[in-house]
């Protein structure tokens, strides 16, 4: 399981897992029903992305991301 604390640790993870499937930026963003623009950007850690579209890319690469609530001090 992979902590992703950050826009950029989830980028990689996004990028690494679209390459394990041999897919580029045009074919994932076909896949997902996004533009290849957001693939681009969503692999280069650019901050404001929105959720329905990160939700998308990453269901066809098989990432599941959960929520952990907590306290920070």
């Amino acid at each position: 399981m992979a902590n992703l604390a950050t826009p950029g640790a989830l980028a990689e993870l996004v990028r690494v897992r679209r390459k394990d499937f041999g897919l580029n930026q045009s074919d994932l963003a076909d896949l997902a029903g996004v533009s290849a623009r957001f693939v681009y950007d969503l692999e280069r850690g650019k901050p404001t992305v929105a959720m329905d579209k990160v939700l998308a890319v990453t269901k066809c690469l098989g990432i599941v991301l959960t929520l952990e609530v907590g306290l920070s001090v």
